[in-house]
């Protein structure tokens, strides 16, 4: 039977433990959260710019004659955008597993032990933080790889100090946002992996 100050001692250590679990997972969302809006603006301004661009015609030719050309989007994009798009997916898990932590720190606070996490169970949603995180990283990182090598093919392939006529062989921008959106996954992805493992190393160091 435990006595006064061994029950006393137990609640002060529940009560930093849910502290760091709710400091760590309200980081990790709105880090995440805020990171992963601004990746899904600049992914949906990219898509929807290409789109838009391949619906728009230009008119060439002899005067008085229509030739109807399309705009198309550049060549190989899309694998940066599929990669961009998994990546936010897989961060989109990344934020639901930065809640649950916040849960685990809230049911820690309860005096009731029947509802305190197991700590077993913790320290799986911590170790998934941190394999969702390098897998996210993984997969954005593919993407700005993709985006990049398709961008530097094209300024290659630009002749300098000509008129470019070619519309495929045009940087745009949307282009540019691309790799912007993968980049700003691969910063939210390390800040959830950094705060999982961080939280993970401190409940895994031997006990006092």
């Amino acid at each position: 039977m435990q006595t006064s100050s061994e029950r006393t001692s137990s609640t002060a250590k529940f009560e930093q433990i849910a502290t760091v679990l709710q400091i760590a997972g309200w980081a990790s969302l709105l880090v995440q959260a805020g990171l992963a809006a601004v990746s899904g603006v600049l992914l949906l301004l990219a898509v929807s710019g290409r789109s838009f661009n391949q619906a728009i015609g230009t008119t060439t030719g002899v005067p008085g004659v229509g030739v109807a050309t399309t705009q198309s989007a550049t060549p190989s994009i899309g694998i940066g955008i599929f990669w961009a798009v998994c990546g936010a997916l897989v961060l989109l898990f990344g934020i639901y597993l930065a809640f649950r932590l916040m849960r685990f720190g809230k049911r820690l606070r309860n005096p009731s032990p029947a509802i305190h996490p197991q700590r077993a169970k913790v320290m799986h949603v911590l170790w998934l933080g941190v394999v969702t995180g390098l897998i996210g990283m993984l997969l954005m990182l593919l993407g700005t790889g993709a985006t990049i090598g398709v961008l530097l093919s094209k300024s290659i392939a630009q002749p300098q100090g000509v008129a470019i006529y070619d519309p495929n062989r045009i940087i745009r921008s949307l282009d540019v946002f691309v790799a912007a959106a993968n980049t700003t996954g691969v910063t939210a992805h390390f800040a959830g992996t950094v705060a999982s493992l961080s939280v993970f190393n401190w409940l895994h160091r031997p006990s006092d």
